[in-house]
């Protein structure tokens, strides 16, 4: 395996492990309330 490929596997790896941390990070049940809260921040003015 060449030092190319290997970065390949290491850009890959590291990309899904970010993108699963970020759906973790969403689907937390103690966060959701204050996405939700957040989410209402622009009605709230009316």
């Amino acid at each position: 395996m060449d030092i190319i490929t290997f970065l390949r596997v290491l850009a890959t790896v590291l990309s899904f492990i970010v993108f699963m941390g970020i759906v973790w990070w969403t689907v937390d049940r103690h966060k959701t309330r204050r996405f939700d809260e957040a989410s209402r921040l622009p009605f709230l003015d009316e």
